[in-house]
């Protein structure tokens, strides 16, 4: 379910991030530079890398004094400088068609893309990166540990659309086909000895409504703590059963880097993988054809520089040590929420809280798709949050969406799944939520809800418009 967590940044975690450098540095880890040219003023390479980096900072409110890596290239721009641009008019371009391209990786693993002209007095930072290729999965030694994949088939099939539900009524589904959807979402909970046919009816209520049904399954993790071995074969167990009855996809877990869904002092993504690889193996065995989808993780930087503590991981960090772990073959797909926007989808900066990735939907999207190896990305929770209509202010740690409106919130739900339908790198996005109407002190899940308080839908309309393109 919706989770909520704020990154702790400031001068507090700059003085982690310090810290943290400095160790990676003392033992060799530190993140790579690029290999030549020698950082001197004279250098032209060097140079241009400096000043494209400066204006990328600017322009993407980032902060880019050590990165990750960086690459460079003479370039031929036969539509001009200004052609990675998204241009109000595409006709103002400038003039310029050949200089350097600089590729800049950061810490958290952001790509940004510039371009230079070689006398270093125009630049264009790129809204849209060019002659890329997915990021391969990490070279990892196999783990002895982990089964071999049993090969499945649901990974293909181009982009659909869905939404969580509450009810699975005629009502809801109405909201669902008004929408342009075509999958439903449920939450169901395992505890040992659960038998998977408390599954079959909402897996029979949604083909019979003409819906393909994807079921988010959780468990109990203090049994999961208490014997971690036991228990995954037995949830897995669980999940082959339902996979057998007909579901569509199963996403394994919810929010498994952080202790409110995990054991604390386990949360790692190697510890998740473990459970994944036994619960791909065991869902394929009994129906190639259900899409697997990893457990999405909360997304938060709650955790600091450090990137994990006992009781969870940033989700950059959780999703890292999971393709580290050899996580991307053991999914059709890598499961992503992305629920705290308060600015449209297309707008990369200028977000009134700062810049932190999570934020943004397109720092979130390459958030989960980079580490995988050109995985596709489910969003097994996508929504925004409105007050309005109800009487009640949001709690103090939602307030930061107190001022976004229903027509934001319609406008900007259609505008994301436009943007993943062209994105070429997400198979699927389930809207938080259809109709939820709990507007709690603790959790204002109506809030993100399309259907709103007084019986309108206006989200169903801006959905079904863009759907039906």
């Amino acid at each position: 379910m919706r989770r909520n967590f704020r990154p702790m940044l400031g001068i507090g975690g700059l003085a982690l991030l310090l810290v943290a450098l400095a160790f990676m540095l003392s033992v060799g880890a530190a993140p790579v530079q690029a290999q030549a040219p020698t950082p001197t003023p004279n250098d032209p390479i060097w140079r241009g890398f400096s000043a494209v980096r400066d204006a990328i900072e600017e322009e993407r409110s980032v902060d880019l004094t050590i990165v990750r890596n960086y690459t460079w290239e003479q370039s031929e721009w036969r539509s001009g400088i200004d052609s990675c641009v998204d241009l109000e008019d595409p006709n103002s371009g400038r003039t310029l068609y050949f200089g350097w391209t600089y590729t800049i990786t950061s810490l958290r693993n952001e790509v940004f893309q510039a371009r230079i002209s070689f006398d270093l007095k125009q630049i264009a930072v790129c809204d849209r990166l060019e002659g890329l290729q997915p990021t391969p999965a990490p070279n990892t030694t196999p783990n002895p540990n982990l089964p071999t994949p049993i090969p499945g088939s649901a990974a293909t099939g181009g982009f659909e659309l869905g939404g969580h539900v509450l009810e699975m009524s005629l009502n809801t589904f109405g909201l669902m086909n008004r929408a342009g959807m075509r999958w439903v979402k449920k939450q169901i909970e395992y505890v040992q000895g659960a038998d998977p046919n408390t599954a079959a009816n909402y897996i029979s209520t949604a083909k019979a409504n003409g819906f393909k049904i994807l079921l988010g399954i959780v468990g109990d993790q203090t049994q999961l703590a208490s014997n971690f071995d036991g228990y995954v074969a037995t949830f897995s167990q669980f999940l082959a059963g339902v996979a057998g009855l007909g579901a569509d996809a199963i996403e394994v877990w919810n929010e498994p880097n952080i202790d409110r869904e995990w054991p604390a002092g386990q949360v790692n993504g190697a510890n998740y993988t473990k459970m994944l690889a036994a619960a791909y193996n065991a869902i394929k065995a009994k129906n190639p054809n259900t899409l697997v989808i990893s457990g999405a993780p909360a997304p938060t930087g709650f955790f600091g520089a450090a990137g994990c503590t006992a009781n969870g991981c940033n989700d950059d960090v959780f999703m890292q040590q999971m393709a580290q772990a050899g996580a991307a073959q053991y999914m059709d797909c890598v499961g992503l929420h992305y629920n705290e926007g308060i600015i449209a989808p297309s707008q990369n900066t200028n977000d009134p809280r700062g810049s932190y990735p999570t934020y943004y939907f397109s720092s979130m999207l390459n958030r989960g798709y980079s580490p995988f190896g050109g995985k596709p990305v489910c969003w097994t929770e996508l929504g925004f949050l409105s007050p309005e209509g109800f009487s009640t202010p949001l709690p103090a740690n939602f307030a930061w969406a107190q001022n976004t409106s229903v027509a934001e919130h319609a406008a900007w739900i259609a505008e994301a799944a436009s943007l993943s339908a062209q994105s070429g790198k997400v198979r699927l996005m389930i809207v938080w939520n259809v109709d939820f109407p709990f507007y709690t002190a603790d959790d204002p899940m109506g809030g993100y809800a399309l259907f709103r308080p007084g019986g309108s839908c206006p989200g169903c309309d801006t959905l079904g418009a863009v759907m039906k393109k």
